[in-house]
């Protein structure tokens, strides 16, 4: 497996989590005694990732400081939030050429490394390759789901499957859009559109954590994985 940079994306305002984000950016609300950040750090260690780039914005200043003891360059959005592909795009000279793997850091996993099992399954003749679950085993999803996904592995908008927050994706199409502000989810269509957007069912379980309802569910999770 060929290793990539990798983009943890840490910048979001956190709002859902109401109180609990009100002194703390999320990624370092605790869950299961660890921060909420440190399972994507764990991620992109453990997949050689070189380097890994964190965005941040919201209390900033907390997460520098914490991220401080941590091998990571630091994408700076404190003057103003530019969204996920506004935030990739405005990280590339950091993260540098060729495709990158990108992990929201609001979420618990077990199961497989997400980011080993995408780097395992690209290929050339993808733009991007998303991990997903199905979303009848979405937990804390509280969505109708993104992506169907066709017997050759392509995506198209639908119900059947959550996107989880990890990818592996080429930046080439970043530049074909000039707004600084914007979704991946811009990319993600266009892809699509000429057939290069591409889904991976993730062989484990994950657990969204926007919400303060879902920190209980997402400890019981990483307890149960720890045995």
């Amino acid at each position: 497996m060929t290793s990539h940079p990798a983009m943890i994306f840490a910048a979001g305002l956190g709002t859902r989590m109401g109180a609990l984000t009100a002194d703390r950016p999320k990624p370092l609300i605790e869950v299961a005694g660890r921060r909420l950040i440190d399972q994507a750090l764990d991620f992109a260690r453990e997949a050689g990732a070189e380097p890994t780039v964190v965005n941040v914005h919201y209390k900033a200043d907390q997460l520098r400081t914490y991220l401080a003891s941590h091998p990571v360059r630091i994408s700076d959005e404190s003057e103003r939030l530019l969204e996920t592909g506004g935030g990739l795009k405005a990280a590339l000279p950091l993260l540098g050429q060729g495709p990158v793997w990108t992990l929201n850091s609001d979420a618990a996993w077990t199961g497989p490394n997400p980011l080993i099992a995408l780097g395992q399954a690209w290929s050339p003749r993808m733009e991007a390759l998303l991990l997903l679950v199905p979303t009848s085993q979405a937990l804390g999803y509280a969505g109708q789901g993104d992506f169907d996904i066709d017997p050759t592995g392509r995506l198209a908008r639908g119900t059947g499957h959550v996107y989880t927050g990890a990818q592996i994706l080429r930046t080439e199409g970043l530049a074909e859009i000039s707004d600084p502000v914007f979704s991946l989810n811009r990319l993600w269509d266009r892809a699509a559109a000429r057939g290069g957007l591409f889904g991976l069912v993730h062989e484990g379980q994950w657990c969204d954590v926007g919400r303060p309802e879902n920190l209980r569910l997402a400890e019981r999770l990483l307890q149960a994985e720890a045995g």
